[in-house]
């Protein structure tokens, strides 16, 4: 729990969980104010959870949702109500407590100095300079509607500081350090997401996942640790959860993608429970471990959703790592594993297929193509599939299981989904070569929320981050993108403990291997590419990928742009040898 104390009477917090509520019980708070909208975002604990908790420890709990990035005057003088009527110590919490200490702030203006306000605030660790207008209209009495908040401006501004985010901003960094950039990230803690395979395989801990986001912002970056509420992209503008609106010369948008547990009924509440596990949470990865290790005989299922999904090859592979495990402690005669996947295929990338084939029949995998999740009973151990047959007729099949690994459907964030900047089906409509934003020049993209035809993996994402850095310095000199991505992926499918399959595609699933084939073989397993995946790749993304250093990463740069009918030629003749 992460405490910013505004006066003796309010501290406020970024998102609590329910063990959190034990905590400031034993702080001596006495209310608790939640003023974050129930599923505002997937990795939202349950509110249900965090009321019970209160109620248990004799906290006052009240529910006040405000929509992040649309501070009311209802909200405000709501809140001052409240403040006015607990018995404190109160805490109020939101995604990131921005929303709580905006709303204080503004409940205050009507009595308080605007200078005195915006100090508080700085020192409980919270910016809200860009509200000062607003504090100072609303000490007026004549004041009834809030003046708009301008903002500040950046020659870069950057949505998002996971792995695209950071990679972006590190490789234009090493281009030019006098840069002003500023990154838009929420969270507290940066992953890194390729090792929770490993994690659930038994062969990381959790902890070797994750670090601080200060450790990992460069320090030349302006952190703004809020949230991205929705674009202007007229104004060259970005609203932020508290109304604050950001300027830019360009934007990057890289915000990932989000994880749609709600669309299966029955499986958000049963993740980490009744043997359903999944290794796209960090939470749940060791859960995972643990399964595998308990299991020694019933039916393992592995689910895979409809496309697109970040790794398309990671509910293999903790398919693949837990029948390794099962092979090596005898117990995998006593197993039935299927392998369940919305999917017509095994592997998007036919080359590779032969490959994983040899270790669906060593492990004696089940395939159960075209077999779609669509509910979960887990104190029940069953789960109800969509069947499509060849004709492309649809029925439904329950299954039981003993331990179930899910990859959840995903899908653009919402304030992506819904924003000026998304094509029909929500993604990010960028171009697929230069990574610009096909309708607006001034904004850029990469990561997994694009629409672009790629791989959604941190590997697609050294690629991409050279690329859209050398197209933005271009940019900011007025001059056309000339930088080029590939549509290069990787997914280092491990197929047992020590050995992987390292999978490197393009556009069309050309492949785009790494290294000569006399060293590693792409289409076939290797002990090289497992210490690869181990070893180098962790070092390499903190070191290197999200510092700027790009490794057998630098971007293709075209003199000369070619026409749509030079491109069209070129393929023709390609066509043709």
């Amino acid at each position: 729990m992460d405490l910013h104390q505004l006066t003796p009477f309010l501290s406020v917090s970024p998102q609590i969980n329910a063990a959190d509520v034990g905590l400031a019980a034993a702080k001596g708070f006495k209310s608790i104010i939640c003023n974050r909208p129930e599923n505002e975002s997937e990795d939202q604990p349950d509110m249900a959870e965090i009321r019970a908790a209160a109620e248990r420890h004799g906290l006052a709990w009240h529910y006040q949702p405000v929509i992040s990035g649309q501070i009311t005057d209802a909200d405000i003088s709501r809140f001052r109500e409240l403040m006015e009527s607990l018995q404190g110590p109160v805490l109020a919490f939101c995604r990131t407590g921005t929303r709580c200490c905006t709303l204080w702030a503004l409940s205050e203006a009507h009595h308080l100095d605007a200078d005195a306000i915006l100090n508080a605030a700085q020192n409980a660790g919270y910016d809200l300079s860009a509200q000062r207008e607003r504090l100072q209209t609303m000490a007026t009495p004549e004041s009834d509607n809030p003046v708009r908040a301008t903002g500040r401006r950046h020659e870069v501004l950057i949505v998002g500081g996971g792995a695209a985010g950071q990679s972006v901003a590190g490789s234009l960094l090493q281009r030019n350090p006098d840069l002003d950039i500023a990154i838009i990230e929420p969270r507290q803690e940066h992953y890194y997401q390729p090792g929770w395979t490993l994690v659930g395989g038994g062969v990381f801990e959790r902890r070797e996942t994750v670090r601080n986001m200060s450790d990992v912002m460069p320090q030349q970056v302006k952190w703004y640790q809020a949230a991205a509420h929705a674009f202007e992209p007229e104004q060259r503008q970005v609203v932020l959860e508290d109304g604050e609106r950001l300027g830019y010369s360009i934007l990057v948008v890289a915000p990932g993608l989000a994880l749609d547990w709600e669309a299966i009924p029955g499986l958000k509440d049963t993740l980490g429970q009744n043997g359903v596990t999944s290794n796209y949470l960090f939470d749940l990865a060791p859960y995972t471990w643990e399964l595998v290790q308990s299991t020694r005989k019933g039916k393992a299922l592995f689910t895979q959703p409809p496309m697109p999904i970040k790794c398309a090859g990671a509910p293999q592979k903790a398919m693949y790592l837990a029948c390794d495990h099962w092979s090596r402690q005898s117990r995998l005669q006593d197993l039935q594993v299927e392998f369940c996947t919305a999917g017509a295929a095994l592997f998007g990338v036919s080359d590779y297929v032969p490959a994983l084939m040899q270790y669906v029949e060593k492990y004696g995998i089940q395939l159960n193509f075209q077999h779609n999740l669509v509910s979960v009973d887990g104190p029940g151990k069953t789960a109800v599939f969509n069947v499509t047959d060849p004709e492309g007729n649809t029925t439904q099949i329950e299954k039981t299981f003993d331990m179930m690994h899910v990859c959840p459907p995903q899908r653009a964030p919402k304030f992506i989904s819904e924003s000026p900047l998304a094509d029909a089906a929500g993604w990010i409509e960028l171009n697929p070569e230069t990574l610009q934003h096909s309708r607006y020049g001034d904004i850029f993209g990469l990561g997994d929320a694009g629409n672009t035809p790629s791989a959604k993996t941190a590997a697609a994402v050294r690629k991409q981050a050279p690329v859209v850095a050398e197209n933005i310095l271009r940019a900011l000199k007025g001059e056309a993108p000339r930088a080029i991505y590939d549509g290069y992926g990787s997914c280092p499918l491990t197929v047992e403990r020590g050995k992987i399959v390292l999978a490197e595609f393009g556009y069309g699933g050309k492949l785009l291997p790494s290294f000569p084939e006399w060293l590693v073989d792409g289409k076939q397993p290797s002990r090289f590419s497992w210490m690869l995946k181990e070893k180098m790749l962790p070092w390499i993304y903190w070191n290197a990928m999200l510092k700027g250093h790009e490794w057998l990463a630098k971007p293709e740069v075209l003199l000369h742009r070619p026409t749509e009918q030079e491109a069209q030629e070129a393929c023709n003749f390609a066509d043709k040898k």
